[in-house]
């Protein structure tokens, strides 16, 4: 049986202006750099973070709800 090792691509909401809590807690909590988004999906906000075994990308999204 083989274990999931890790995951090619998680997208998540945000509220719109959570970069920086986002920041936060996935590059200095969790460890996870960010990187940069193309210019174009950057005026959206929200934040992407890549590691070996993952690549996340926080969207800002009107209306956000948990």
């Amino acid at each position: 049986m083989t274990g999931i090792v890790g995951v090619h691509h998680v997208q998540l909401a945000a509220p719109p202006g959570s970069e920086d809590a986002s920041r936060h807690f996935y590059a200095s909590v969790l460890g996870l750099p960010e990187v940069a988004k193309p210019p174009v999906l950057a005026r959206r906000g929200g934040v992407w973070f890549r590691s070996e075994s993952v690549e996340l990308h926080l969207g800002a999204e009107e209306g956000f709800r948990p």
